[in-house]
Formats: C-alpha cells, structure tokens, sequence
C-alpha cells in the first residue's frame, strides 16, 4: 500500500502534540493498562487499521498481555478469557466505534455502569474516542504498517 501522506504528523504538529497529550492523560487516568490495549485492539480491529493493529498488539504482548487473549479478543463474546469488567469495556468500545448503527445502546451502558465508576466511564469514553480518530488518521491517509514495531509513531 502507498501512503496518501508520507509522514502527517509532519502536516500538524500543534494536532498530533495534542492527541499526545490526551493519550498521555488517559494513560494516567486510572483504568488499567491492560484494559486500555484491548480497547485500542478492538477499535482497531473494527477499523481494520493494520497501523494500530500491529502497534497495540505489540504494546499489549509488551505489557504482558497472553497471546492466546490476543488471538480470542476477535470473539471475545465466544472466549472465557475476559473479565465481566473488561467485556463490558469491550461492548462499549463495539457500541461507539460502531455509534451510526448503535447508537450507543441503553442495555450497554447499564451493563458499563455495573464495572465501571462515572470517572471510568468518561475515561473509557475518551480512550475508544481517541483510538477511533487514530484509526480513521491512519486508514484515511493510508499509514503503512512497518514490521519493526519501534518504527510506530502513534
């Protein structure tokens, strides 16, 4: 695949630093590590971004998350792996990367709010945001995934 843009960071910095400085926010904002790289998988998965893909995948594997967890996390409804609070994370992430179809059901934000505190939920809330305009960054402009995962800017 060629790339649209060859490096869009480059295009907008003052916009890329931002999105850091989200990133870096809701890295520090109390859900766990773990939780925040199935999110960033999913949506990815979703998105059929092989950018973020492969960078999340790398993270995740780097953090200590199993490969088997990796592998399922496609259909984690059908996998035992994943914790009530971690599914109920992983439908909310479905529920808002898909929102033109979902619409952001009432039944997922019930099952949310049996998991999550309202400060996790706007954290959650933020973090599939993010990762979806990551996605629609790279899909959009056609990044290309590099197979040395240190090549990875996002």
């Amino acid at each position: 695949m060629t790339p649209r843009v060859e490096n869009p960071y480059d295009h907008a910095p003052a916009a890329i630093k931002a999105m850091l400085a989200v990133e870096t926010s809701l890295r520090t904002g109390g859900l766990e590590r773990s939780l925040i790289d199935l999110v960033k998988l999913r949506a990815s998965q979703i998105n059929g971004c092989a950018y973020c893909i492969g960078l999340h995948t790398t993270e995740a594997r780097r953090h200590g998350e199993s490969e088997m967890r990796i592998v399922l996390l496609n259909a984690w409804r059908e996998a035992a792996l994943y914790s009530p609070r971690e599914r109920a994370a992983l439908a909310w992430t479905e529920a808002l990367t898909r929102l033109s179809e979902t619409g952001a059901p009432d039944a997922l934000y019930a099952d949310l709010r049996t998991s999550f505190t309202e400060a996790e939920q706007v954290q959650l809330t933020l973090q599939i945001g993010a990762i979806n305009l990551w996605n629609r960054l790279q899909v959009g402009l056609r990044g290309v995934h590099h197979p040395d995962p240190s090549r990875h800017a996002a």
